[in-house]
């Protein structure tokens, strides 16, 4: 069977100012498409399929939407669950309705799927706390799926009660191990779903983009590839933003979201994860590039000539432009620029530095006129540098209008 796996959606998320719905819109017809052509028989989307807990209608509708074409009209199962940006009782409210189109929406860390069957679908023949196996029409042999939805130890705290002693790595490899030897033998598919801060132990900690909602803090959420059962052939995380495999013994991947949604992840390549599986043997694992959406990408420039003649050249890209003069930016200087490309998201002004020359800033005259104290004070607050005129016309407006 071939399994799909995709994260961290983040729908109704704007680049600052900048809203990502068209670009989210195209990139999940993309990977709509991707499942059509592959003739895929299951989908994992593992957490975050929001960016807020009330995320905006639209985003709400392009979910749904997405979901029930990746389900062919409820012919193959979508199992989507909760990251650390959704609300975990919204995510479930469409349980019930999204079932009957091949949807299976799991919230809470802990939920258990009711068993049912589609007519012309597939079946859900066992479940239990954190596990689901299906039956497939066409395939002779169950998924066994252990999931669980984001989970820090407070949450976890809701089942495992108030244990301090207790660290998540233990809850959920005790948790794991106890559903893998009951149900996940080598006459099925073993999958593992999840949305945590996960990496193998003793390596260089993987960096959260910015803009996320940090789990790693201070070690006590970080959660090691160790604690995944043998028995699992494949685990689809979600949380980080870069493709990467966790694995020791096998896949573990964080197939890393679709659009690049910080600029610290610019230039990255985007996936979605593909896998073939047969039960007891390593999975073959795909990952299939995703060319939809604006690359984000920062640049520098050491004059305003030489940025305007790039931004007019490259317009496709969302940009985090730095411009280093040795005068603050006129504004008839940044009007030029942000007229020269509509995607500049941030503008970051740099005055060059200069050495202060035979002076000393530590004693002003404070007898002085205002101007002077302002010419003094900016002076001592930007290493030497003289307010442009534009600058001390704006100062003097302010003088005159307080006088």
């Amino acid at each position: 069977m071939r399994i799909l796996h995709t994260a961290d959606w983040h729908l109704g998320k704007k680049l600052d100012f900048y809203s990502r719905y068209d670009e989210q819109k195209e990139v999940l017809t993309e990977i709509v498409k991707i499942a059509e052509e592959k003739v895929v028989d299951m989908i994992l989307v593992a957490g975050d399929l929001f960016d807020t807990f009330n995320p905006p209608n639209e985003a709400a509708e392009l979910l749904y939407k997405t979901l029930k074409k990746l389900s062919r009209n409820s012919k193959i199962p979508v199992v989507a669950i909760a990251g650390n940006h959704d609300s975990p009782d919204r995510i479930n409210v469409a349980d019930v309705l999204a079932r009957e189109n091949g949807i299976i929406f799991i919230g809470h860390p802990m939920d258990v799927v009711p068993q049912f069957e589609l007519e012309n679908g597939f079946s859900i023949t066992q479940t239990e706390t954190g596990l689901v196996e299906i039956k497939l029409k066409g395939i002779d042999f169950p998924v066994r799926l252990l999931h669980t939805a984001f989970a820090n130890e407070v949450r976890l705290k809701e089942y495992f009660g108030e244990d301090k002693q207790r660290s998540l790595q233990e809850s959920l490899a005790e948790k794991w191990k106890y559903l893998a030897d009951k149900y996940c033998d080598a006459r099925g598919v073993n999958l593992l779903v999840t949305h945590l801060y996960m990496m193998k132990r003793g390596e260089e900690q993987p960096e959260e983009p910015d803009g996320e909602k940090p789990l790693n803090i201070g070690n006590a959420d970080v959660v090691y590839s160790e604690a995944i059962p043998p028995q699992i052939q494949y685990a689809a995380l979600g949380h980080l933003h870069r493709y990467q495999n966790m694995g020791i013994h096998q896949p573990v991947i964080y197939s890393g979201s679709p659009l690049a949604y910080s600029f610290s992840e610019s230039g990255q390549q985007k996936y979605v994860s593909l896998i073939e599986a047969v039960p007891g043997e390593p999975v073959h694992l795909e990952k299939i590039p995703l060319k939809s959406g604006k690359q984000l990408i920062r640049k520098s420039f050491d004059d305003v000539a030489s940025a305007e003649k790039w931004l007019l050249a490259n317009q496709n890209f969302l940009v985090e432009l730095t411009l280093a003069t040795d005068e603050f930016l006129k504004s008839e200087d940044r009007k030029r620029i942000m007229e020269a490309h509509h995607g500049i998201i941030h503008l970051i002004p740099k005055v060059r530095n200069l050495e202060i020359r035979n002076k000393s800033f530590s004693n002003i005259n404070l007898n002085q006129n205002l101007r002077s104290l302002f010419k003094d004070y900016f002076k001592a607050k930007n290493e030497g540098q003289e307010p442009n005129e534009e600058l001390m016309q704006l100062f003097d407006e302010i003088l005159q209008t307080e006088q």
